[in-house]
C-alpha cells in the first residue's frame, strides 16, 4: 500500500468526509484445473475531507473483498489525519493467497472469464471524527458497499460510482 496526499481545493465541494474508489485494475487472474484460484487486485481508494473549517481524523479502516460471496482478501488502513479540504489516496495492491473453489464457484470464474466481466463486491468502513475547534468533536461511520467489475482479458476496470454513506 503506498498513499499520495493532495492539499489542491477541487471545484466540488463536499462537506462530510468520504471515501470512494477512484480506480482499480485486475492484474492477474487465473483459475487450474484442480479449481484453484489466484487472482492480483490493485484497488485506489480515496478518503476526503471537504470541509473548510475542520480536520478529519479517519481509523479502524478495513473493507473485505469478496468474489461470489467468498472473501479474498482484506483491505486495512493505519489511523490518518486530514486538514481542511485535502485528501489522500491508498493504493492496495491486493494479491490473493490460493483460493479452493467449489463446483458452484469455479462454474462462475468460468463464465466470467468466458463473458470477460467479472464482478467483486468491496464491503467495510472507516470511522471518522471532526475536531470543531473548542466544541469538540463529531463522529460517524463512512460505509462502503459497492461492486467491482473488470474485463478479466486484459484487466481493465469498468468504472462505476462508489462512495460512502455516512452514518
Amino acid at each position: 500500500m503506498s498513499l499520495s496526499r493532495s492539499n489542491e481545493p477541487e471545484t466540488e465541494v463536499l462537506r462530510v468526509p468520504y471515501v470512494s474508489i477512484i480506480g482499480a485494475h485486475l492484474d492477474r487472474m487465473q483459475l487450474d484445473y484442480a479449481g484453484i484460484l489466484e487472482i492480483q487486485v490493485t484497488i485506489l481508494v480515496r478518503a476526503k475531507n471537504g470541509n473548510g473549517k475542520a480536520h478529519a481524523s479517519f481509523s479502524d479502516s478495513s473493507y473485505g473483498l469478496s468474489l461470489n460471496r467468498e472473501v479474498v482478501a482484506q483491505l486495512v488502513a493505519p489511523p490518518f489525519e486530514l486538514g481542511k479540504n485535502s485528501s489522500v489516496d491508498f493504493n492496495y495492491v491486493v494479491p490473493s493467497s490460493p483460493i479452493p473453489l467449489g463446483p458452484e464457484q469455479a462454474e462462475y470464474v468460468d463464465t466470467a472469464l468466458k463473458n470477460d466481466r467479472i464482478t467483486f463486491h468491496l464491503k467495510g468502513g472507516t470511522r471518522v471524527r471532526w475536531r470543531i475547534g473548542h466544541l469538540g468533536s463529531v463522529r460517524f461511520l463512512c460505509l462502503l458497499d459497492c461492486q467491482l467489475h473488470f474485463h478479466p482479458l486484459n484487466g481493465t476496470y469498468i468504472p462505476s460510482r462508489c462512495s460512502s454513506k455516512a452514518k
